[in-house]
């Protein structure tokens, strides 16, 4: 693609360059896969799970089908029952909260930090201290509206920059409470931990953490993939049941479980591309720089905060302006493509009417959503590329606009970003 060329367009998500130079290693995964018709579960499911264990400091992984399955048997593994309440961010993909639906719990939603648009820890403690009531004979928290017990929290490592975990865990023991990460946008990821004095990635801090492979993601499969992450065996040994209809092996079902196993040749193709990761990740950190340093004088554009006790690996590079409508309109125009994550919080979604959530319930998620866009983002992005996406925002901010020519945005960037 030659970028200086103003009618060639910039995608919001380039797979098909990754793919094309990863062409030959991926054609040898598929003919193994052939050769050998171990196509379910097997070595090459086991040497991932190895892999990406070791990639997140974790103990264990366990692969499944997709990050929703991942949190989902996250989550009942490490205790959440049904009629539980967990804690989560109207901020996220609803992934997140089908996941707790389907355990059988109920999401109970807080308000997200104005900065990082993660969860804000004051908010928690917030609900739990003025919603809830600590039932001191049975050890837990209850939830005054539903009269439900409070059993979880789910930090959704958004955009690829882990939550304030410190706080989070906290919070959770003082009112024991289980953390299951949400790291489907966060491979790689780092939190700097004061209380540990060391850097911890994501998947490595919570009981448990949900990856998703999507294609879109960091680490992306050719298909649907996910994962979970662990240091607790017996949360590893359930995960592994829950996946394979509840066998504990062949069939013997110890419980009654899903159908949500990992795929041999996406493992496959997973082990080919975890290899590049941590380059992919540290171009995604390079191209962030570049666009902040692109931004530096440029008045009408929030950039995306990153705290000294974050290493994001920028899934999204998003920021905030307060048309934007019509900024995307100008963009679709110019050639480059944008995507929103995401426009519509997740209790003013029509699936959870019934929450009875109303406009207002939370202001900073709900700012956030009016005026947060995606730009172009991932590791081949050249700097000529994002120089004229800079150059066209201060086009359209200066008011020298140009007319629409072709769709505002990419519909397909949010299927990429968003699905689980």
């Amino acid at each position: 693609m030659n970028s200086e060329n103003s009618k060639d367009k910039i995608p919001f998500l380039d797979l098909a360059t990754m793919h094309i130079e990863l062409e030959q290693e991926l054609t040898e995964v598929f003919k193994r896969m052939l050769r050998t018709a171990s196509f379910i579960g097997g070595p090459v499911v086991e040497e991932f799970e190895r892999e990406f264990a070791n990639f997140c400091g974790a103990k264990y992984c366990v692969g499944v089908s997709s990050g929703t399955d991942a949190l989902r048997f996250a989550l009942m593994a490490a205790g959440v029952k049904s009629g539980d309440v967990v804690i989560t961010v109207p901020n996220t993909f609803i992934a997140t909260t089908e996941a707790i639906s389907q355990a059988g719990a109920e999401p109970r939603f807080v308000d997200i930090d104005e900065r990082t648009y993660n969860v804000d820890p004051a908010k928690v403690l917030e609900y739990l201290e003025k919603s809830c009531t600590v039932d001191d004979r049975l050890g837990v928290v209850i939830d005054n509206k539903s009269g439900k017990p409070v059993t979880a929290i789910v930090p959704v490592h958004l955009y690829g920059q882990m939550a304030d975990m410190d706080a989070i865990l906290e919070i959770a023991e003082k009112y024991r409470l289980i953390v299951v990460e949400d790291a489907c946008q966060a491979h790689g990821a780092q939190y700097f931990s004061k209380k540990e004095n060391s850097w911890r990635k994501a998947g490595s801090v919570g009981r448990a953490a949900a990856f998703s492979f999507y294609p879109g993601k960091n680490l992306g499969a050719c298909g649907e993939a996910g994962a979970i992450t662990t240091n607790e065996l017996r949360l590893a040994q359930d995960t592994r049941m829950l996946r394979d209809h509840g066998q504990s092996k062949k069939y013997y079902h110890d419980v009654e479980g899903y159908n949500g196993r990992l795929d041999a040749i996406q493992a496959g193709f997973l082990s080919v591309k975890l290899k590049y990761l941590s380059d992919w990740n540290n171009e995604r950190q390079v191209a962030a720089r570049r666009y902040g340093q692109l931004f530096a004088s440029v008045n009408g554009v929030k950039t995306p905060y990153c705290p000294d006790w974050a290493r994001a690996v920028y899934h999204l590079y998003v920021i905030r302006i307060h048309d934007r409508a019509s900024l995307q309109k100008h963009l679709a125009s110019a050639n480059v493509d944008t995507g929103i994550h995401y426009p519509v919080p997740l209790h003013l979604q029509k699936a959870y009417q019934s929450f009875g959530h109303k406009e207002g319930d939370f202001p900073i998620t709900e700012r956030a959503a009016s005026e947060i866009v995606s730009l172009p983002m991932f590791p081949q992005i050249t700097p000529e590329q994002q120089s004229r996406v800079v150059d066209e925002i201060v086009r359209f901010l200066q008011g020298d606009t140009l007319p629409v020519q072709v769709a505002v945005g990419n519909a397909s960037s949010e299927v990429h970003q968003g699905a689980r």
